[in-house]
């Protein structure tokens, strides 16, 4: 049973080597026998790919991204909210294997200087992965955890603490990228920025204001982070490029783009389940399609046949819809279909393409904030529209990282505040307020994270409740939670995952009990 403990592969690695000092050289040399941090760092990197994937699919339904295309069952907790403690725990075992393999470069690099890149990674990517699961479960086995069969039973840390303990140990790896004399380069096991420490550096930094930013917003952790936001290291500087991993996707089965495998085709072209059952909700097109706000360009690079053929019979009616049911998915904007699908931009770029772990354009609207509300200095309404501008960036990008010939970011954004000269959500110089700032920096972050990192979106639209919604409301304009929802809150959603049942199971006495997705909040989450 995959756990919070080192794989079965890991152990093995052990056993063998105890092994061979009782054997002495009787060993095949076409088995292999231990694992390189150079050689398990690809392999971690892409499962973080597959599991950001994962994560936001699972918030994108709740965030109001997706929905659920008439005719299609088999999706009760996701439109009830009425989660279980089998709901997400594969989630949660697939993303603490995913943490043993950089907990196992982090321990197998500690004594060697000269792999300090490795070991700076790692610590980056456990806050990645950990900082994930914190914002859907709360409190984790933490410091216990990752410790293997030397503790089977890990206690659970305050989820506060935890976040404090990642700027530590985000300090710590930037503190490697920007200062080791020794460390050896990375080169192509560095599937991400390929060796770039500098890029590293500002992706730890931008990581690192995103922790920073939810704990200002917890009485807990307000203290905390103001005085560590006052002192962030804005000479590291933050990312003004999309971190994206690839680790060479290929058109072969299990090695595509994993957001194509799931919502376009597989290997041989056949139309996936979830580019099927998985349509646009009605409240997120509202930002597109000028029922909130008009967005042509980014419209059309998102959602197939913007702004004339999506509408109408794509967007989360719980009728029969054939139309929905049997076209190829919404979010494809290129030409062709199954195996001769063409390279685009927009979402599902190709089964090559890259995966973003996290966006320039997020990285600059997280600046805004920090700036607009005093934690460091800087301009926000500039950050603001530099957030903008990369989220066009990054849809008008084809699937080799080059914005296609023809395209231009700045000019489409100059003609969507056109479109909406008295928008405040747009054009920021408008917002009169601190609020009405706040709420125009996180709308935009949600156009922006569209399909991309739902997670996000839902954790801060939890942290600030925008982009606005109407409680209660049946209008599908007017938010995205379920009609069939089960919440017994005014917003009608959920707040939080249940802990999963193998921890029940294997962990009882450890693991907090009497959870209710309804009510027992994150602590950054205003009520």
């Amino acid at each position: 049973m995959k756990r919070i403990f080192n794989t079965l592969f890991l152990l093995s690695l052990i056993a063998l080597s105890s092994c061979s000092e009782f054997l002495g050289d009787n060993v095949d040399p076409n088995r292999a026998t231990s694992a390189t941090p150079e050689l398990v760092l690809p392999n971690a990197l892409t499962r973080t790919a597959s599991l950001t994937r994962s994560f936001n699919t699972s918030a994108g339904w709740i965030v109001g991204y997706t929905a659920n295309a008439g005719g299609y069952g088999g999706w009760g907790s996701t439109v009830t909210y009425n989660f279980t403690t089998g709901s997400y725990a594969g989630t949660w075992e697939s993303t603490y294997d995913d943490l043993n393999n950089y907990q196992y470069i982090e321990e197998s690099t500690a004594d060697f200087p000269e792999l300090g890149y490795y070991n700076a990674v790692a610590k980056v990517m456990k806050v990645y992965d950990f900082q994930m699961l914190v914002d859907v479960f709360g409190d984790l086995p933490y410091t216990e955890g990752l410790q293997g069969s030397a503790n089977v039973t890990p206690g659970y840390d305050d989820q506060v603490s935890i976040y404090q303990d990642f700027v530590a140990q985000l300090d710590a790896a930037i503190d490697v990228f920007a200062n080791s004399t020794v460390a050896q380069p990375m080169g192509n096991g560095d599937v991400m920025f390929g060796g770039d420490v500098d890029e590293w550096a500002k992706f730890a930094n931008t990581l690192k204001l995103r922790v920073l930013i939810r704990l200002a917003s917890s009485d807990e952790g307000n203290s905390f982070a103001t005085s560590a936001l006052a002192s962030i290291d804005t000479g590291i500087g933050f990312l003004e490029e999309d971190a994206m991993v690839n680790p060479g996707y290929i058109a072969s089965s299990g090695k595509q783009n994993p957001y194509w495998e799931t919502y376009h085709t597989n290997a041989s072209g056949s139309l996936s389940g979830s580019g099927r059952s998985a349509i646009p909700s009605t409240y997120v097109y509202s930002f597109y399609n000028g029922n909130k706000i008009l967005d042509q360009g980014r419209g059309a690079a998102v959602y197939r046949e913007f702004p004339t053929g999506t509408p109408r019979g794509q967007l989360g009616n719980l009728t029969d819809n054939p139309a929905a049911l049997s076209n190829q998915t919404s979010w494809y904007v290129g030409e062709g279909t199954g195996v001769n699908a063409s390279n685009t931009i927009g979402l599902l770029k190709s089964r090559t393409a890259g995966v973003p772990m996290m966006l320039a354009a997020e990285s600059y609207l997280l600046q805004a904030e920090a700036y607009m509300k005093g934690y460091i200095s800087g301009d926000d309404a500039a950050a603001f529209e530099e957030g903008v501008i990369a989220s066009y960036r990054y849809l008008y990008k084809e699937a080799s990282g080059e914005v296609r010939a023809g395209m231009d970011p700045v000019a489409d954004f100059e003609t969507y505040k056109a479109d909406n000269p008295d928008n405040y959500l747009v054009v920021y110089d408008l917002a009169a307020t601190d609020e009405e700032r706040l709420e125009a920096i996180i709308t935009q972050k949600y156009i922006a994270l569209n399909f991309i990192h739902g997670q996000e979106a839902w954790a801060e639209f939890r942290r600030t409740a925008y982009p606005a919604i109407v409680n209660g409301s049946s209008v599908a304009s007017e938010t995205f939670a379920s009609i069939l929802s089960t919440s017994t809150r005014a917003d009608k959603l959920p707040v939080r995952f249940l802990y999963p049942d193998t921890e029940f199971q294997l962990n009882p006495n450890n693991v907090p009990t009497g959870m209710d997705q309804f009510v027992n909040t994150i602590f950054w989450q205003g009520q």
